[in-house]
Order: structure tokens, then C-alpha cells, then sequence
């Protein structure tokens, strides 16, 4: 299996589907089921009984997973594919539209 090139805390823009266009900050990746879970985006409302850590129960809005493949790495406010090149011994991504090393 391919190592996954988006990361928590990555910025990205989604590129297909009802929110495309949009941008936000990574908040989980899953990577065996290639999902991840963007900051605003793909919102669904839950239907949630009372608990102890909602009391009051009623309609949640939260953010659903969508396909990692509907993502883009923004660098630099421009979408942009991600590579990995050995750096130094260590492997590192880069944004291939410039060919900056990324982290």
C-alpha cells in the first residue's frame, strides 16, 4: 500500500463533489479506508439523544469522511499534487507544482 500524502493539519481544497471548491484543515485521516475528514466541509446533520456529554440531545451538524482522492494539498493558495523525494537520507514530501520540500 502507497504511503498517504495528505496529513492532519494539511490545508486542502476539495476538487470533486458538492463541496468542491471549498477549503480546510485536515482533522483526521483514515488511512485504510482512504477517508479523511475536513474543517467545513461535506456537513451532515445527525439526529442525537440526550447524554451525559449532550444533555439537551436534538440535531448535531458535523463533518462526515470523504475520499482522500477528492482532495488537493494547497501550497502557497494553490492546489497542488504531493511527492516524495529522499532528501539527506530522509524522505520527505514535496509540492510538485514548484518542487519545494514541504516538511
Amino acid at each position: 500500500m502507497s504511503t498517504c500524502k495528505i496529513k492532519k493539519g494539511d490545508t486542502v481544497k476539495v476538487i470533486a463533489g458538492k463541496d468542491n471548491g471549498k477549503e480546510g484543515k485536515v482533522v483526521s485521516v483514515d488511512q485504510k479506508n482512504h477517508k479523511v475528514v475536513v474543517e467545513g466541509v461535506n456537513m451532515i446533520t445527525k439526529h442525537a439523544k440526550p447524554s451525559q456529554a449532550n444533555p439537551e440531545g436534538g440535531i448535531v451538524h458535523k463533518e462526515a469522511p470523504i475520499d482522500i482522492s477528492n482532495v488537493m494539498y494547497v501550497y502557497k493558495g494553490k492546489a497542488t499534487r504531493v511527492g516524495f523525494k529522499m532528501e539527506n537520507d530522509k524522505k520527505v514530501r514535496y509540492a510538485k507544482s514548484t518542487g519545494d520540500v514541504i516538511d
